[in-house]
């Protein structure tokens, strides 16, 4: 994917707070309500809570309309004043902007009459992650950092080293020991300095909190995890504005630390205060791996608190987190609105992925598969009606999963090679 390029902004000493500029009234904690200055910080230094930030709407409303938004180029920077930075980049990777399908055949085989497919298989990295990363590359070269790192189950690796790549900056990726190759080489072919880490994901973010505060780096989903979060959002404006500025009766989404699940819907009520829909009560059912599911298990419980995974056992890799941050967000999230979150076996995971690719030409990684058997589940226990509107999120691309879609299959993928003659292929096709 080219990079575009108008010029190359200056980088500065780092982590300098910025003042109050554009729409933004600061950082908020999301347990006590504190309110802290726009800077390169992510939890409330009074009760430990998360820090997110907050926009100041009223301003925003009379700043933008449909029509605006509609005008400007493709891609997440046009709805620029709903996202935390002081402007639009001027370089980075064309992101955003990714396209909603009917699904007519995979919902008529799962029993949905009106099932759309959010593809986020197509942004410049293969995954969603490439949305909030754009947001958080954006911020760290606002703030004057010189080195954007992350820590990952596979895909922001990627789209942590191809943002860093674009903007000039230093990269640096850690992950676990045994993530899946083809996701590590693609980290790797943007230039990344790539570290693995023998244990977990949350082995490898426990680590990555301390490395951001000694090597003072700009860690996308620890320092600048408030703005990080926020590209996520994104994907509800998209939805919206495909949908003719309305919003869906249910939105399906996988939930890994649970902050795209719970950002969609801030999305969602951030259009509907600025005028840009009207609003709707939308549904939110989430989908997780049952061998590292802490979400899906409480919400199962009924349990207002979450149990940690200590060793996940899943093929669900890019959703293996065993303490979700957001966790208990999402929880409140689904049952507030009517949802559900749904514990995926790896089975119904790998069939989830084939249907897709067989019925939409569509191929994606196990989030994707864990998305369209969740929305599955939730038809079957009632919590989706089969005339719902229902967003699936399809949130990266299968290339890099290869081996999830055999998962389960006994036979050989392909079959043994036949001569270069007619004749041949007749015996062929009368033998399958």
């Amino acid at each position: 994917m080219a990079t575009e390029t108008i010029a190359q902004p200056p980088v500065a000493t780092p982590a300098r707070p910025a003042a109050r500029s554009g729409f933004l009234d600061g950082l908020r904690c999301r347990n006590c309500s504190l309110a802290q200055p726009i800077g390169p910080s992510f939890v409330c230094p009074a009760c430990f809570g998360p820090l997110e930030v907050v926009y100041d709407l009223p301003a925003i409303a009379s700043a933008i309309d449909r029509e605006t938004i509609e005008a400007r180029a493709p891609g997440i920077w046009r709805y620029r004043e709903l996202l935390p930075v002081d402007a639009a980049p001027e370089r980075g990777l064309p992101v955003g902007s990714t396209p909603l399908l009917r699904a007519e055949r995979l919902g008529a085989e799962l029993g949905l009459g009106r099932l759309w497919l959010k593809d986020d298989t197509r942004n410049p990295t293969l995954s969603f992650k490439d949305r909030v990363v754009a947001v958080a590359a954006a911020r760290a070269v606002e703030f004057g950092f010189d080195t954007l790192a992350c820590a990952s189950t596979g895909n922001l690796a990627g789209a942590t080293a191809a943002a860093a790549a674009a903007l000039g900056l230093k990269a640096f990726v850690f992950v676990p020991a045994d993530l899946e190759p083809a996701k590590i080489e693609h980290a790797l072919a943007y230039g990344a300095t790539l570290v693995r880490i023998d244990g977990t994901y949350d082995d490898v973010n426990r680590l990555s909190l301390e490395i951001a505060d000694e090597e003072g780096w700009a860690f996308v989903n620890v320092n600048l995890r408030p703005y990080y979060s926020e590209g996520s959002k994104t994907l509800a404006f998209e939805v919206a504005e495909q949908l003719g500025w309305r919003l869906p009766d249910v939105v399906v989404a996988p939930i890994a630390s649970g902050s795209l699940f719970t950002k969609v819907a801030k999305g969602f009520r951030e259009l509907a205060e600025v005028g840009l829909v009207e609003p709707k009560a939308v549904r939110f059912v989430g989908g997780q791996a049952a061998g590292c599911g802490p979400v899906a298990s409480a919400f199962a419980d009924g349990a207002d608190t979450i149990t940690p995974v200590r060793s996940p056992d899943t093929i669900v890799r890019s959703l293996a987190i065993g303490s979700p941050a957001d966790g208990l967000f999402a929880l409140e999230l689904a049952r507030r609105t009517g949802g559900s979150i749904e514990g995926i076996p790896d089975s119904a995971t790998a069939q989830a992925i084939r249907d897709l690719g067989r019925l939409e030409g569509l191929q994606a990684e196990t989030a994707g598969g864990v998305t369209v058997a969740a929305a599955a589940a939730a038809l079957r226990r009632g919590v989706i009606a089969p005339d719902d509107e229902v967003v699936v999120l399809i949130t990266g691309n299968g290339v890099k999963t290869p081996d999830a879609r055999r998962y389960g299959l006994q036979e050989e993928p392909v079959g043994a090679p036949i001569a270069a003659s007619y004749a041949a292929f007749e015996a062929w096709q009368a033998a399958s």
